[in-house]
């Protein structure tokens, strides 16, 4: 089996542990926060595919991943039914209720909760999240929370980087990794 060149110090797996409910922001934690608007005035989105890949992995381990986002665009729609995510909050910046209906849906507590956010309207999923995680750019009140400040910028593998911190802490990366090291490929 092939050694994972990642790893992450053990208290941060220790925190990470147990997780079964990710949520996600979109603008600044999925993109890089940016709004792009054609002459016409529809709004364009650009994700990164190792961000995707790692939400699929975390589907994989068992791991659901939630969007909650303020805004709702045909773009962020495509994207999002792409990935496979059903669990989604569109057009709310009330975020709290919102998890909080995942979580009943899922049958799961707040200590079964991580999140990425990066500004405030994510702190009321944040103050009650088990693991919270922010890109590096993110508003120093978020940044003050977090667990995991990513070395990746929004929109450019930060999300990944949360991801494979919990795939680490669920004991499914190296599996997952063997997979795609041999030719048996998932």
């Amino acid at each position: 089996m092939t050694k994972p060149a990642l790893s992450f110090p053990a208290e941060l797996l220790l925190q990470a542990q147990g997780i079964r409910v990710a949520f996600f922001d979109v603008d600044g934690v999925l993109t890089d926060g940016g709004l792009y608007f054609t002459e016409s005035g529809e709004t364009i989105k650009r994700f990164n595919t190792l961000d995707g890949q790692g939400i699929k992995l975390l589907q994989r381990a068992g791991i659901t991943p939630v969007v909650i986002s303020g805004r709702d665009s045909a773009p962020l729609r495509t994207r999002l039914a792409a990935l496979g995510i059903s669990h989604l909050h569109l057009g709310t910046e009330d975020k709290r209720p919102a998890a909080e209906t995942s979580l009943a849906t899922l049958g799961l507590t707040w200590q079964h909760a991580a999140v990425m956010g990066d500004d405030w309207p994510d702190l009321a999923v944040m103050q009650h999240s088990a693991f919270v995680c922010a890109p590096p750019h993110a508003h120093a009140e978020i940044k003050a929370r977090a667990h995991l400040i990513t070395a990746a910028a929004a929109g450019s593998g930060a999300a990944r980087e949360f991801c494979d911190v919990l795939l680490l802490a669920s004991g499914h990366y190296a599996r997952f990794l063997a997979e795609y090291t041999t030719d048996n490929m998932p």
